[in-house]
């Protein structure tokens, strides 16, 4: 334990224990008092008052702004990743890119919906949804917006205008992508011979068993495990946790400020080219830049952390398959990168391996 002396007011830290001075070290007290050196502790601790270890709490207790749909957002960022890298492409025969691409979802709960809705919105074609008392179909693309509306309305996907119902077991028909959301060993050596998709993304947790997965594997099929898939929600809460500690929303310190500087610099440019061309002239800003005059929202701070996160993430990822020649294993290659970064970081803090 490193020496540190303790010389904050007593307003800022509170009462200190019997039988300890203010200027006292704590590596100085007796690791035998461990009563002691905890209470000592607890005393010298800065007190928030709000302490903030939730997560998704409503927007009025201190929630954030984009953490609703994070989940779905980020199995989204980290698919598309993933579709856009030519040699994983290749390797499973598919075409690189989101666009036109057919999904098929089981569950349209919070993460299943925002998961079809950015998809849609991406170019893909969300051809069916399994739910628990129905599956719907649609060859051109179920529209995802008008089925959550659906479902607002009626409580169940069930006679939904916008698609076929269906008997057919959906997760073993042939699709681009099969994302799993609401089961977990949905997919197990029962049934992993019918998967006919060419790529799974783990949308729940522990979506397939051990086994179903190495069978995919030496099938050829692309699985996107749930661990780099369910991160966005975790980005989200961490950002949230951010916003928690500082008290504050993201850019409410800055709004007022961006603002006027944008404005300012729209009348320095007006006024050069009244005064270079002996004209009058008003400069209009266009929507898209006065929707950013006042800089990012907090949505936007939440978008762009969680695309910047993801994107590096998968980018060390794939390195990392790689450079180990691990094929199609991303699984292996996420506790290998996990594990590496946890021996960087314990050497690097001087403990050793034994």
């Amino acid at each position: 334990t490193l020496p540190v002396s303790i010389t904050q007011s007593s307003n800022a830290l509170g009462s200190i224990p019997a039988g300890f001075t203010r200027e006292q070290s704590f590596s100085t007290i007796p690791m035998t008092r461990a009563p002691a050196r905890v209470k000592y502790r607890q005393a010298c601790m800065p007190r928030l008052p709000n302490p903030p270890y939730s997560a998704l709490i409503p927007l009025l207790m201190g929630g954030i702004h984009g953490r609703e749909s994070s989940a779905g957002k980020g199995l989204f960022l980290v698919t598309s990743e993933f579709l856009d890298n030519a040699d994983i492409m290749k390797k499973i025969q598919l075409i690189p890119g989101v666009y036109r691409k057919n999904v098929i979802v089981q569950g349209f709960g919070n993460l299943g919906m925002h998961a079809c809705r950015y998809f849609t919105r991406a170019g893909a074609r969300v051809i069916g949804i399994v739910e628990k008392d129905c599956s719907l179909v649609n060859p051109e693309g179920i529209d995802p917006k008008a089925l959550e509306d659906w479902v607002i309305e009626t409580g169940s996907v069930r006679g939904f205008p916008g698609a076929q119902e269906t008997d057919k077991e959906l997760l073993f028909e042939p699709c681009d992508l099969l994302v799993p959301c609401a089961v977990e060993k949905v997919i197990n050596c029962d049934n992993v011979n019918k998967i006919q998709a060419k790529i799974v993304v783990e949308g729940a947790n522990c979506t397939m068993t051990p086994l179903a997965y190495e069978m995919l594997l030496k099938r050829n099929i692309l699985v996107i495990p749930d661990l780099l898939v369910n991160s966005g929600s975790v980005c989200s809460s961490y950002f949230e946790w951010l916003k928690n500690m500082k008290h504050v929303s993201f850019g409410r310190l800055t709004f007022k400020y961006m603002r006027e500087s944008n404005e300012h610099l729209l009348n320095s440019v007006q006024t050069s080219i009244e005064s270079l061309f002996n004209t009058d002239c008003h400069i209009t800003p266009s929507d898209e830049f006065t929707a950013r005059m006042s800089g990012a929202s907090e949505k936007d701070f939440v978008n762009s952390g969680l695309s910047y996160t993801v994107e590096g993430t998968v980018n060390s990822v794939l390195e990392t398959v790689k450079k180990e020649g691990l094929g199609l294993d991303v699984r292996q290659a996420c506790y290998s990168l996990a594990m590496a970064k946890i021996v960087k970081t314990y050497a690097t803090a001087g403990y050793t391996f034994t």
